[in-house]
């Protein structure tokens, strides 16, 4: 089976948890004997062709194009992506199916799907009335929530990431039930990235003093990641344990936050570490006590993931799919969102205990092997492939012409 995959994150070019997902996901098909080819916005360097990890890739160039605003630059980029994976589809044979990922792909998708008669699968990845806390507060926002909209429309089958997410597409866009399969991501199991206890010792003590405490955050430093809730909780953790907080990442309320620590009077007590590598993001989860994730719109929370596959201790708020990745005292601590006051008690808790702590982080680390690997995740895909392949050929849609 051949299938065409349309993303605007490929690596070099990663910004949150559909990047990582999608530079997962699409190697792992491939070693299990699906055809795999990409084609992306080149927005971070890379080759314009290349074949990397089993999968065929393609980057386009953006336009330059600084006047326009963000949907026409996105329409400038679609119609180079629909270029290019129709001389790619030319150059290395007809493709069965197409997968598209998030509204960014819809208009290259929907194109594609009807120039060539074949089925469409979308994964949404998020809504954007779901980052709008449940509001579209401008013109951008509800060309997007439209756009969202139409891939779900137009594709044979949706594939989201969480039952919250899947409950969300029933609720704004009204798509059926059976029409969305719910597959879980994936995180690599990582091992220790310390070669010694002094390693391990020497690398924490750049962040926290010997008799502190480390809690830890890494992701986007943007509003629905719940950051000022933890600011806040802050100083009731700090007068109940000798602490230090570690936030890593980079965005738009990074200055905000900072203001807001500062007001708290809670500076010394924490570290805003900037951008990190993923060598390091794996060396602080490590080196933490305690991972915390606070957000108060999370589709599925692959951070939390990942920290769990370091064997990091987690404290998150209950937002959308992070209450189905955690479980409230078998594999972490699960406090209400925007709940500043229960996330204080819960970060304490740990903290304190950090014997069980560990213990459920060592739980959910079973959990992960079992469940959260990224060739089951592949597997889970391609049975939706499957199914929807099947279902084409005996339909009548697309057997009446096939485009090039």
């Amino acid at each position: 089976m051949r299938v065409l995959q349309i993303a605007w994150e490929y690596p070099p070019h990663i910004v949150g948890g559909l990047g990582r997902h999608v530079a997962e996901l699409l190697p792992s098909l491939a070693g299990q004997g699906v055809e795999v080819a990409v084609v992306a916005p080149r927005l971070r360097d890379g080759p314009h062709a290349e074949f990397c990890d089993g999968v065929s890739v393609r980057r386009v160039d953006v336009p330059a194009a600084p006047w326009a605003d963000y949907p026409s630059f996105v329409a400038q980029t679609s119609q180079a992506l629909q270029t290019a994976a129709i001389e790619l589809q030319a150059q290395e044979g007809r493709f069965d199916l197409i997968h598209a990922h998030d509204w960014l792909a819809t208009e290259t998708a929907v194109a594609l799907k009807h120039r060539w008669r074949i089925p469409l699968i979308a994964t949404i990845h998020a809504t954007e009335r779901g980052r709008g806390r449940g509001g579209l507060h401008n013109q951008a926002a509800q060309r997007i929530n439209e756009l969202e909209w139409r891939l779900t429309y137009e594709a044979w089958h949706v594939i989201v990431c969480s039952h919250f997410m899947a409950h969300q597409l029933s609720e704004y866009f009204q798509t059926p039930p059976d029409k969305i399969a719910v597959v879980p991501n994936g995180v690599h199991i990582s091992g220790t990235p310390f070669d010694d206890a002094d390693h391990w010792l020497n690398f924490r003590r750049r962040y926290v003093a010997d008799d502190e405490r480390m809690a830890f955050h890494v992701g986007r430093i943007v509003y629905e990641k719940g950051l000022h809730v933890l600011l806040d909780a802050w100083p009731t953790v700090t007068s109940k344990v000798k602490a230090r907080l570690v936030i890593a990442g980079m965005g738009e309320s990074l200055d905000a936050l900072k203001a807001q620590a500062a007001g708290l009077g809670i500076l010394d007590s924490v570290c805003f570490a900037g951008f990190i590598a993923n060598e390091d993001r794996d060396r602080l989860y490590h080196a933490a006590d305690l991972a915390i994730f606070p957000s108060l719109y999370e589709p599925f929370g692959i951070v939390a993931l990942e920290a769990l596959a370091n064997a990091c201790p987690l404290v998150v708020s209950d937002a959308g799919g992070l209450a189905e990745v955690v479980q409230h005292g078998i594999t972490g601590l699960v406090a209400p969102a925007d709940n500043p006051g229960a996330l204080a008690d819960a970060v304490t808790a740990a903290l304190n205990r950090p014997d069980m702590a560990r213990a459920r982080a060592a739980a959910a680390l079973r959990e992960i092997r079992d469940y959260y690997t990224w060739p089951r995740i592949a597997y889970a895909t391609i049975a939706v492939y499957a199914q929807v392949f099947a279902q084409w050929q005996k339909a009548d849609w697309g057997k009446e012409f096939v485009g090039s």
